[in-house]
C-alpha cells in the first residue's frame, strides 16, 4: 500500500538520525570507457578526491577534473530488479559522491534497488566532447545499466543540482548520438523509464540560472542561441519519461523558478509529473541537510511515486 505524504515525511523525520553512521564504499566499480572518453582530451589533468567534512561528521567528498568516469554500483541484499542511475551534483566544477550520491543510493538499495553513482567528466576540463563531455558519459552511464538490468524491470536517472541539469539533458537528447558505438550496450535506449530531478539547475537565462554551472557550461559570455539550448525547460517534448521534481523556496543558489519552468514545460508535453515544494531547505541539502524538516521525506517521495509508475506500466501491460 503507498504511503501518503504525511506518513512518508513523519518516517523520515524519524529515520533522520541515522544518517550520520559511516558505511564502507562498495568495492564494485565500472568504468563508462575501457578504452578512454571518446575524442580524448582532457590532457594534463589531475583527478582529486577530497574531503570536505571535519572530524566527526559524515563523509562529503567532492572530485574534481576527472579523468576516470565510472560507475560505483550499490547492490542491495533483496534486489526486486529496478536500478537507478544517480547524478550527483558540484556546479559543473566537481562531483559530489556522498551527501547526493553515495547516500541515495544506500537508502534505494535498502529497498531493493541496484544503485549506481556516476562520477561523470566535467564540460570545462579540455575534453574533445567539450560542453557535451558529461552528456556522453551519462548516457554511455545508462546504457550499461539498462544492459544490467532485466528487460521487465525499471531503469531511472535521478539528478542532483548540476547532476539534475545533466539528467534534464538525458531526459530531452536521449535521442541525440554523441559519441560512436563502443560494444552492445550502446545499441540500448539512452531514455531512462522514469527521472528524478532534484533542486536542479535548468535554465541557463541569466536571471534564473546558476551562475557557476552556466560559466563552467558556457563560457563567460554565451550566445543567445546556446543559453537557449542549454535550458532544458525549452527542449521538453512529449517523449521525455515521467518526471519528479523537488526544490525548495529558500534555495539561494538554484531559484526554484528552475524547477518552476521544468515542471510547466512537463505540463505542456503532457508528460507525467509530480512535484514537491518545500518551503525550507536551502540547496544541496541532500539526505543529511534535510533531517529534521520536511523535505527530508524527498527519498520516500521519489520512490513511492517511482514504484507507482512502475505499477502502472504494468497495469497497462507495456514493455
Amino acid at each position: 500500500m503507498d504511503l501518503d505524504r504525511r506518513s512518508l515525511i513523519t518516517a523520515a523525520l524519524a529515520a533522520a538520525p541515522a544518517l550520520a553512521s559511516a558505511q564502507p564504499d562498495p568495492a564494485e566499480v565500472i568504468p563508462l570507457w575501457p578504452a578512454g572518453p571518446p575524442g580524448g582530451g582532457g590532457q594534463g589533468l589531475r583527478e582529486e578526491m577530497v574531503e570536505r567534512a571535519k572530524p566527526g561528521q559524515p563523509a562529503d567528498r567532492a572530485v574534481t577534473a576527472v579523468v576516470r568516469p565510472k560507475l560505483t554500483v550499490f547492490r542491495p541484499e533483496r534486489p526486486n530488479g529496478h536500478a537507478c542511475l544517480i547524478a550527483p551534483g558540484g556546479g559543473y566544477v566537481r562531483v559530489v559522491v556522498d551527501k547526493e550520491g553515495f547516500e541515495f543510493a544506500r537508502f534505494l538499495a535498502a529497498r531493493g534497488v541496484t544503485a549506481y553513482v556516476l562520477l561523470y567528466r566535467l564540460p570545462s576540463d579540455g575534453w574533445a566532447g567539450g560542453r557535451d563531455a558529461p552528456l556522453q558519459d551519462v548516457q554511455r552511464a545508462i546504457r550499461l545499466v539498462r544492459a544490467a538490468t532485466p528487460a521487465t524491470s525499471s531503469v531511472s536517472a535521478l539528478g542532483f543540482s548540476a547532476g539534475g541539469h545533466l539528467t534534464a539533458q538525458l531526459i530531452t537528447r536521449f535521442t541525440e548520438r554523441t559519441y560512436a558505438p563502443v560494444d552492445g550496450a550502446d545499441r540500448l535506449s539512452a531514455r531512462p523509464d522514469v527521472a528524478g530531478l532534484i533542486y536542479p539547475v535548468i535554465s541557463m537565462r541569466p536571471e534564473t540560472a546558476h551562475a557557476g554551472s552556466r560559466r563552467q557550461l558556457l563560457g563567460e559570455t554565451p550566445s543567445a542561441a546556446d543559453t537557449a539550448a542549454y535550458s532544458m525547460d525549452t527542449r521538453v517534448t512529449a517523449a521525455a519519461p515521467p518526471t519528479f521534481l523537488v526544490h525548495a523556496a529558500d534555495d539561494a543558489s538554484v531559484p526554484i523558478e528552475n524547477s518552476l519552468g521544468m515542471y510547466a514545460a512537463l505540463r505542456r508535453a503532457r508528460v507525467a509529473t509530480e512535484a514537491h515544494w518545500f518551503e525550507e531547505g536551502g540547496h544541496g541539502f541532500g539526505r543529511r541537510g534535510a533531517a529534521g524538516k520536511p523535505a527530508a521525506a524527498t527519498p520516500e517521495l521519489f520512490h513511492a511515486w517511482w514504484m507507482r509508475q512502475v505499477a502502472r506500466t504494468q497495469a497497462q501491460g507495456e514493455p
